[in-house]
């Protein structure tokens, strides 16, 4: 939907009037390789996608603060004094968990507003629908009144709406990433100190597609523990060897290797040994970036796959078949499941001359194969959060 359409939405929504409307955006994001490393101390690598979330937002005279959305039916009106003192369990309660948030950090919605969200991001596709409305309303929200825009202090702030108030669990990742990409680059990101560092990822004739399994991830808090306790026991094990060691993403391939006998449960040294050899594998692709090798990138995501599915086991029959099917296809280079796991999507670098007949050929394929459809996303590495000026 053009700026200029959903404008008009807007309008038919709210009527006319003599305020001026301004209109903001927020990505989605997914992550190129790095799965299951922010908890263990190792560098994830997300990139912002080129589609998101568009709010266009007026200020109104009778302290009303009016929620609505083009994807979804509820909508909200709350007198701004109201903000925050009860949840609603439904999508408004992401953008107001922001702004109770601005509140406590002393930049309080204190006036009426009309929001109209419009998402491009399919909502349970695990490409952070969540993070970009949370943060494309901070980012909103501080320039319309005057605060600091910083977009690592409005990733945190998210973070903290979704954590406190929406009460999901979540890292710091899909925030992050939505907030500070680039067009053209991923993002390496410590997720624990927020080091992080912009790195050239032009694709040229090449497009990522997402595959969504739509295969719904039952397991996934379960099994995030396990593995999560998995990976403290073989680090306590680890450091009566290396008392220095923080994290099991610390250590090299070539130590774990002279190390690994004294882990003797023979799981918990598959699940120590993704993580050491995940991490370099990020730390690999970000060097093979550097000089434009997209082709070993490639290689590289196929690795991971095999190391999520056979080491860390956290992939799915369903995730499996399509990445199998994505690597069938010649222009592909490389193709791996990305995120929690037990479900969601795949990512995949396949060439645009190819692109039709992957999503057709694997569509196919996977529906014979597992019952399922699939869906599949075309998307290019795109901007932060952003206010896109003189579009109405």
């Amino acid at each position: 939907m053009s700026i200029q359409e959903l404008n008009s939405k807007f309008i038919e929504k709210y009527g006319e009037s003599g305020e001026q409307a301004r209109v903001f955006y927020a990505p989605g994001r997914v992550n190129l390789i790095g799965e299951h490393l922010d908890y263990n101390g190792g560098y994830v690598f997300p990139a912002a996608l080129d589609f998101g979330t568009t709010l266009i937002v007026r200020p109104r005279t009778d302290g009303k603060v009016q929620f609505a959305s083009t994807n979804l039916p509820y909508e909200a009106s709350i007198d701004y004094s109201e903000i925050g003192k009860s949840k609603t369990g439904e999508w408004v309660d992401y953008p107001i968990g922001v702004m109770v948030e601005l509140a406590k950090k002393g930049t309080p919605v204190s006036g009426g507003y009309d929001l109209l969200f419009h998402g491009e991001i399919p909502n349970g596709s695990g490409l952070s629908s969540s993070a970009s409305i949370e943060v494309v309303t901070g980012f909103a929200f501080l320039t319309l009144l005057g605060g600091d825009t910083d977009t690592v202090e409005i990733a945190l702030l998210s973070q903290r709406a979704e954590n406190q108030y929406v009460g999901v669990n979540s890292g710091i990742m899909d925030q992050f990433a939505v907030a500070n990409g680039k067009r053209d680059h991923a993002i390496l990101l410590m997720c624990d100190t927020l080091e992080y560092s912009l790195v050239p990822f032009v694709t040229g004739s090449y497009k990522l597609v997402i595959g969504n399994t739509n295969k719904k991830r039952g397991l996934v808090d379960s099994k995030y523990n396990e593995r999560r306790s998995q990976c403290d026991e073989a680090l306590a094990i680890l450091k009566r060897e290396v008392p220095a060691l923080s994290y099991l993403a610390e250590m090299k391939p070539e130590q774990f290797e002279q190390l690994q006998a004294s882990i003797p449960d023979e799981t918990v040294r598959r699940r120590a040994r993704h993580v050491v050899e995940e991490n370099q594998r990020v730390l690999d692709s970000v060097e093979v970036l550097k000089k434009n090798d997209l082709k070993q990138f490639g290689l590289y995501m196929n690795d991971s796959h095999v190391s999520l599915r056979d080491l860390y086991e956290v992939s799915c029959e369903e995730l499996d078949v399509m990445v199998e099917e994505a690597q069938r296809i010649p222009g592909t280079l490389g193709s791996r499941m990305t995120g929690a796991g037990f479900g969601g999507c795949t990512v995949s670098l396949v060439h645009e001359d190819d692109v039709e007949r992957f999503i057709k050929e694997v569509g196919e394929a996977y529906k014979n194969r597992t019952g399922l459809t699939g869906e599949f996303y075309v998307c290019s590495i795109g901007n932060g959060v952003e206010e896109l000026k003189g579009e109405i």
